[in-house]
Protein backbone atom coordinates (compact mmCIF):
# COMPACT_ATOMS: atom_id res chain seq x y z
CA UNK A 1 0.00 0.00 0.00
CA UNK A 2 1.31 3.45 -0.91
CA UNK A 3 1.89 5.90 1.95
CA UNK A 4 -0.51 8.73 2.64
CA UNK A 5 -0.25 11.47 0.05
CA UNK A 6 0.23 9.14 -2.92
CA UNK A 7 -2.52 7.87 -5.24
CA UNK A 8 -0.61 4.80 -6.38
CA UNK A 9 -2.67 4.04 -9.48
CA UNK A 10 -2.83 7.59 -10.83
CA UNK A 11 0.78 8.49 -10.06
CA UNK A 12 2.02 5.25 -11.60
CA UNK A 13 0.08 6.03 -14.78
CA UNK A 14 1.59 9.55 -14.84
CA UNK A 15 5.08 8.06 -14.51
CA UNK A 16 4.56 5.82 -17.53
CA UNK A 17 3.56 8.86 -19.60
CA UNK A 18 6.17 11.40 -18.48
CA UNK A 19 9.21 9.62 -17.00
CA UNK A 20 11.52 7.66 -19.32
CA UNK A 21 12.39 3.98 -18.80
CA UNK A 22 9.84 3.21 -16.09
CA UNK A 23 9.01 -0.41 -15.32
CA UNK A 24 5.90 -0.95 -13.19
CA UNK A 25 5.06 -1.57 -10.43
CA UNK A 26 6.32 1.41 -8.46
CA UNK A 27 7.10 1.39 -4.76
CA UNK A 28 6.65 4.63 -2.81
CA UNK A 29 8.39 5.36 0.49
CA UNK A 30 8.03 8.55 2.55
CA UNK A 31 11.52 9.83 3.28
CA UNK A 32 11.79 10.45 7.02
CA UNK A 33 12.23 14.04 8.15
CA UNK A 34 9.82 15.69 5.73
CA UNK A 35 7.66 17.87 7.97
CA UNK A 36 6.65 20.52 5.46
CA UNK A 37 6.57 19.60 1.79
CA UNK A 38 6.66 15.81 1.61
CA UNK A 39 9.37 13.87 -0.23
CA UNK A 40 8.98 10.27 -1.34
CA UNK A 41 11.45 7.81 -2.80
CA UNK A 42 10.00 6.09 -5.86
CA UNK A 43 11.53 2.81 -7.06
CA UNK A 44 10.41 0.77 -10.05
CA UNK A 45 10.68 -2.95 -10.87
CA UNK A 46 14.09 -2.39 -12.50
CA UNK A 47 15.46 -0.64 -9.37
CA UNK A 48 15.42 2.81 -11.00
CA UNK A 49 14.89 5.47 -8.34
CA UNK A 50 13.44 8.97 -8.30
CA UNK A 51 12.31 11.51 -5.69
CA UNK A 52 8.78 12.94 -5.69
CA UNK A 53 7.81 16.15 -3.90
CA UNK A 54 4.29 17.23 -2.99
CA UNK A 55 2.65 19.63 -0.49
CA UNK A 56 1.44 18.55 2.96
CA UNK A 57 -1.76 16.51 2.87
CA UNK A 58 -3.74 19.09 4.85
CA UNK A 59 -3.56 22.50 6.54
CA UNK A 60 -1.74 24.14 3.62
CA UNK A 61 -1.02 27.80 4.34
CA UNK A 62 -1.60 30.51 1.73
CA UNK A 63 1.36 31.20 -0.65
CA UNK A 64 3.25 28.13 0.61
CA UNK A 65 4.15 24.76 -0.96
CA UNK A 66 4.29 25.83 -4.63
CA UNK A 67 5.51 22.77 -6.53
CA UNK A 68 5.78 24.53 -9.89
CA UNK A 69 7.98 27.18 -8.32
CA UNK A 70 10.35 24.61 -6.77
CA UNK A 71 10.55 22.74 -10.07
CA UNK A 72 11.31 25.97 -11.92
CA UNK A 73 14.11 26.91 -9.52
CA UNK A 74 16.02 23.63 -9.63
CA UNK A 75 15.57 23.52 -13.41
CA UNK A 76 17.18 26.97 -13.62
CA UNK A 77 20.10 26.76 -11.19
CA UNK A 78 21.29 23.28 -12.12
CA UNK A 79 22.61 24.26 -15.57
CA UNK A 80 24.37 27.24 -13.91
CA UNK A 81 26.58 24.84 -11.96
CA UNK A 82 24.70 24.75 -8.66
CA UNK A 83 24.54 21.13 -7.44
CA UNK A 84 20.89 20.04 -7.45
CA UNK A 85 18.91 16.93 -8.33
CA UNK A 86 17.99 17.00 -12.03
CA UNK A 87 14.35 17.98 -12.54
CA UNK A 88 12.44 15.35 -14.55
CA UNK A 89 8.76 16.29 -14.61
CA UNK A 90 6.02 18.46 -13.08
CA UNK A 91 2.34 17.56 -12.65
CA UNK A 92 -0.06 20.42 -11.97
CA UNK A 93 -3.23 18.40 -12.58
CA UNK A 94 -4.70 17.92 -9.10
CA UNK A 95 -6.91 15.10 -10.42
CA UNK A 96 -3.81 12.90 -10.53
CA UNK A 97 -2.76 13.10 -6.87
CA UNK A 98 -5.04 15.66 -5.16
CA UNK A 99 -2.19 18.21 -5.30
CA UNK A 100 0.58 19.23 -7.71
CA UNK A 101 3.87 17.33 -7.50
CA UNK A 102 7.18 17.10 -9.27
CA UNK A 103 9.74 14.37 -9.85
CA UNK A 104 13.53 14.66 -9.83
CA UNK A 105 16.45 12.28 -9.83
CA UNK A 106 17.25 10.47 -6.60
CA UNK A 107 20.76 11.58 -5.58
CA UNK A 108 22.84 8.99 -3.77
CA UNK A 109 25.22 10.11 -1.06
CA UNK A 110 25.49 11.08 2.59
CA UNK A 111 22.84 13.18 4.35
CA UNK A 112 24.54 13.94 7.65
CA UNK A 113 22.38 14.23 10.75
CA UNK A 114 24.58 12.86 13.51
CA UNK A 115 28.21 12.98 14.62
CA UNK A 116 28.25 9.19 14.48
CA UNK A 117 27.38 9.27 10.78
CA UNK A 118 30.23 11.68 10.10
CA UNK A 119 32.78 9.61 11.98
CA UNK A 120 31.66 6.41 10.25
CA UNK A 121 31.76 7.88 6.74
CA UNK A 122 34.70 10.31 6.72
CA UNK A 123 38.29 10.19 7.96
CA UNK A 124 39.99 12.99 9.91
CA UNK A 125 41.46 14.62 6.81
CA UNK A 126 38.12 14.76 4.98
CA UNK A 127 35.89 16.11 7.73
CA UNK A 128 37.02 19.77 7.48
CA UNK A 129 36.18 19.68 3.77
CA UNK A 130 32.51 19.13 4.53
CA UNK A 131 32.10 22.59 6.06
CA UNK A 132 34.49 24.19 3.56
CA UNK A 133 32.54 22.80 0.62
CA UNK A 134 29.24 23.77 2.19
CA UNK A 135 30.45 27.38 2.50
CA UNK A 136 31.92 27.39 -1.02
CA UNK A 137 28.70 25.99 -2.50
CA UNK A 138 26.63 28.67 -0.80
CA UNK A 139 28.96 31.33 -2.20
CA UNK A 140 28.58 29.77 -5.66
CA UNK A 141 24.78 29.88 -5.39
CA UNK A 142 24.90 33.53 -4.38
CA UNK A 143 27.17 34.31 -7.34
CA UNK A 144 24.50 33.22 -9.85
CA UNK A 145 22.84 36.19 -11.55
CA UNK A 146 19.06 35.57 -11.39
CA UNK A 147 18.55 37.25 -14.76
CA UNK A 148 21.09 34.97 -16.43
CA UNK A 149 19.16 31.83 -15.41
CA UNK A 150 15.65 33.12 -16.04
CA UNK A 151 14.76 33.80 -12.41
CA UNK A 152 14.82 37.59 -12.53
CA UNK A 153 11.06 37.74 -11.94
CA UNK A 154 11.01 35.17 -9.13
CA UNK A 155 10.45 37.87 -6.49
CA UNK A 156 11.01 41.51 -5.72
CA UNK A 157 14.63 42.61 -5.62
CA UNK A 158 14.60 44.97 -2.67
CA UNK A 159 13.41 44.97 0.92
CA UNK A 160 14.05 41.25 1.40
CA UNK A 161 14.23 41.23 5.19
CA UNK A 162 11.21 43.51 5.49
CA UNK A 163 9.24 41.20 3.19
CA UNK A 164 10.36 38.15 5.15
CA UNK A 165 9.37 39.74 8.45
CA UNK A 166 5.92 40.47 7.05
CA UNK A 167 5.52 37.01 5.54
CA UNK A 168 6.64 34.97 8.53
CA UNK A 169 4.76 37.16 11.01
CA UNK A 170 1.61 36.40 9.04
CA UNK A 171 2.41 32.69 8.83
CA UNK A 172 3.05 32.66 12.58
CA UNK A 173 -0.31 34.27 13.28
CA UNK A 174 -2.04 31.77 10.98
CA UNK A 175 -0.37 28.93 12.87
CA UNK A 176 -1.29 29.96 16.42
CA UNK A 177 -2.77 26.96 18.23
CA UNK A 178 -5.38 27.27 20.97
CA UNK A 179 -4.80 31.01 21.21
CA UNK A 180 -1.23 30.65 22.52
CA UNK A 181 0.82 33.51 21.05
CA UNK A 182 3.75 33.04 23.50
CA UNK A 183 2.83 36.23 25.37
CA UNK A 184 3.56 38.28 22.24
CA UNK A 185 7.25 37.31 22.27
CA UNK A 186 7.53 36.33 18.59
CA UNK A 187 5.88 39.51 17.37
CA UNK A 188 7.92 41.64 19.79
CA UNK A 189 11.15 40.22 18.32
CA UNK A 190 9.80 40.88 14.82
CA UNK A 191 9.28 44.51 15.74
CA UNK A 192 12.84 44.83 17.06
CA UNK A 193 14.26 43.19 13.92
CA UNK A 194 12.22 45.49 11.72
CA UNK A 195 13.71 48.52 13.45
CA UNK A 196 17.31 47.39 12.87
CA UNK A 197 17.41 45.97 9.34
CA UNK A 198 20.84 46.53 7.71
CA UNK A 199 21.00 47.92 4.19
CA UNK A 200 20.76 45.11 1.65
CA UNK A 201 24.07 44.84 -0.22
CA UNK A 202 23.64 43.12 -3.54
CA UNK A 203 21.06 40.63 -4.72
CA UNK A 204 21.21 36.87 -4.84
CA UNK A 205 19.20 33.69 -5.12
CA UNK A 206 18.45 32.92 -1.48
CA UNK A 207 17.85 29.23 -0.71
CA UNK A 208 15.98 30.01 2.51
CA UNK A 209 16.86 26.85 4.47
CA UNK A 210 20.51 26.17 3.71
CA UNK A 211 22.01 23.73 6.22
CA UNK A 212 24.04 20.56 6.50
CA UNK A 213 21.17 18.08 6.37
CA UNK A 214 19.58 19.77 3.37
CA UNK A 215 22.57 18.72 1.29
CA UNK A 216 23.86 15.41 -0.08
CA UNK A 217 27.62 14.77 0.15
CA UNK A 218 29.91 12.46 -1.78
CA UNK A 219 32.61 10.32 -0.15
CA UNK A 220 35.16 13.15 -0.40
CA UNK A 221 32.99 15.69 1.41
CA UNK A 222 31.85 17.42 -1.77
CA UNK A 223 28.29 18.68 -2.18
CA UNK A 224 26.40 16.49 -4.64
CA UNK A 225 23.03 18.24 -4.30
CA UNK A 226 21.29 20.98 -2.35
CA UNK A 227 17.81 19.80 -1.33
CA UNK A 228 14.53 21.44 -0.26
CA UNK A 229 14.08 24.62 -2.30
CA UNK A 230 10.64 25.38 -0.85
CA UNK A 231 11.67 28.72 0.68
CA UNK A 232 13.91 29.93 -2.16
CA UNK A 233 13.48 33.51 -3.38
CA UNK A 234 15.48 36.56 -4.42
CA UNK A 235 16.97 38.76 -1.76
CA UNK A 236 19.78 39.33 0.69
CA UNK A 237 22.36 36.51 0.59
CA UNK A 238 23.36 37.23 4.19
CA UNK A 239 20.08 35.67 5.33
CA UNK A 240 21.26 32.27 4.09
CA UNK A 241 24.58 32.70 5.86
CA UNK A 242 22.91 33.77 9.10
CA UNK A 243 20.67 30.72 9.10
CA UNK A 244 23.65 28.45 8.38
CA UNK A 245 25.34 29.92 11.47
CA UNK A 246 22.21 29.13 13.51
CA UNK A 247 22.24 25.50 12.43
CA UNK A 248 26.00 24.98 12.63
CA UNK A 249 26.76 24.00 16.22
CA UNK A 250 30.38 24.07 17.36
CA UNK A 251 31.82 21.07 19.20
CA UNK A 252 31.27 22.59 22.65
CA UNK A 253 27.57 23.05 21.83
CA UNK A 254 26.65 19.37 21.38
CA UNK A 255 23.12 18.85 22.65
CA UNK A 256 22.62 22.58 23.17
CA UNK A 257 22.28 24.19 19.76
CA UNK A 258 19.52 24.11 17.15
CA UNK A 259 21.12 22.16 14.32
CA UNK A 260 21.99 18.51 13.83
CA UNK A 261 24.77 17.04 15.94
CA UNK A 262 26.78 16.10 12.84
CA UNK A 263 28.45 19.51 12.92
CA UNK A 264 29.97 18.67 16.33
CA UNK A 265 31.91 15.62 15.11
CA UNK A 266 35.69 15.76 15.72
CA UNK A 267 37.51 17.56 12.93
CA UNK A 268 34.50 19.41 11.52
CA UNK A 269 34.99 23.07 10.63
CA UNK A 270 33.92 25.59 13.27
CA UNK A 271 31.28 28.27 12.78
CA UNK A 272 34.01 30.93 12.66
CA UNK A 273 35.98 28.99 10.05
CA UNK A 274 32.91 28.60 7.86
CA UNK A 275 32.10 32.30 8.12
CA UNK A 276 35.66 33.16 7.07
CA UNK A 277 35.55 30.61 4.24
CA UNK A 278 32.30 32.07 2.87
CA UNK A 279 33.65 35.62 3.11
CA UNK A 280 36.77 34.63 1.16
CA UNK A 281 34.87 32.64 -1.48
CA UNK A 282 32.16 35.26 -2.01
CA UNK A 283 34.03 38.50 -1.41
CA UNK A 284 31.04 39.73 0.61
CA UNK A 285 31.07 41.85 3.77
CA UNK A 286 29.86 39.61 6.62
CA UNK A 287 30.17 42.12 9.46
CA UNK A 288 26.39 42.30 10.04
CA UNK A 289 26.07 38.55 10.52
CA UNK A 290 24.82 38.89 14.15
CA UNK A 291 21.63 40.53 12.86
CA UNK A 292 21.08 37.81 10.29
CA UNK A 293 21.71 35.13 12.89
CA UNK A 294 19.05 36.69 15.12
CA UNK A 295 16.71 36.84 12.14
CA UNK A 296 17.44 33.15 11.50
CA UNK A 297 16.43 32.13 15.02
CA UNK A 298 13.21 34.16 14.76
CA UNK A 299 12.35 32.74 11.34
CA UNK A 300 12.84 29.21 12.64
CA UNK A 301 10.43 29.96 15.48
CA UNK A 302 7.77 30.96 12.95
CA UNK A 303 8.44 27.94 10.74
CA UNK A 304 8.32 25.56 13.69
CA UNK A 305 4.98 26.98 14.79
CA UNK A 306 3.61 26.40 11.30
CA UNK A 307 4.88 22.81 11.26
CA UNK A 308 3.32 22.22 14.67
CA UNK A 309 -0.03 23.57 13.50
CA UNK A 310 0.09 21.38 10.37
CA UNK A 311 0.93 18.35 12.49
CA UNK A 312 -2.07 18.96 14.74
CA UNK A 313 -4.12 19.35 11.54
CA UNK A 314 -3.02 15.90 10.35
CA UNK A 315 -0.47 16.93 7.72
CA UNK A 316 2.37 14.65 8.80
CA UNK A 317 1.93 12.41 5.77
CA UNK A 318 2.92 9.43 7.89
CA UNK A 319 5.85 11.09 9.65
CA UNK A 320 5.23 10.07 13.25
CA UNK A 321 8.07 12.02 14.89
CA UNK A 322 7.32 13.64 18.22
CA UNK A 323 6.02 17.20 18.10
CA UNK A 324 5.20 17.53 21.78
CA UNK A 325 8.17 19.79 22.47
CA UNK A 326 7.53 22.21 19.62
CA UNK A 327 5.86 24.98 21.69
CA UNK A 328 8.81 25.05 24.09
CA UNK A 329 11.22 25.14 21.14
CA UNK A 330 9.35 28.02 19.51
CA UNK A 331 9.66 30.04 22.71
CA UNK A 332 13.36 29.14 23.06
CA UNK A 333 14.12 30.15 19.46
CA UNK A 334 12.36 33.49 19.83
CA UNK A 335 14.14 34.13 23.14
CA UNK A 336 17.52 33.34 21.57
CA UNK A 337 16.74 35.70 18.68
CA UNK A 338 16.04 38.48 21.17
CA UNK A 339 19.30 37.76 23.01
CA UNK A 340 21.34 37.74 19.80
CA UNK A 341 19.83 41.02 18.67
CA UNK A 342 20.38 42.66 22.05
CA UNK A 343 24.07 41.69 21.93
CA UNK A 344 24.62 43.21 18.46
Amino acid sequence: MAPRGIDEQNVSKWFTEYVPDVELPLEFTLIAGGRSNLTYKVEDAASHRWALRRPPVSHVLPTAHDMAREHRIISAVGPAGVPVATAIGLCTDVEVNQAPFYVMEFVDGHILRSAEQVVAAFDDATRPEIGNNLADTLAALHAVDPDDVGLGDLARRDGYIERQLKRWSEQFRNGIVNGDDYDGLVEHVASDLRARVPDQIGLGIVHGDYRLDNTVFDDRGGVRAILDWELCTLGDPMADLGLLMVYWNDRDEAGVGIGVSATTAPGMATRKEMLERYAKASGRDVSAIPFYTAFGYWKLACIMQGVYARYLGGAGGGDSGSFDGYPQSVRRLATTAAEQLAAW
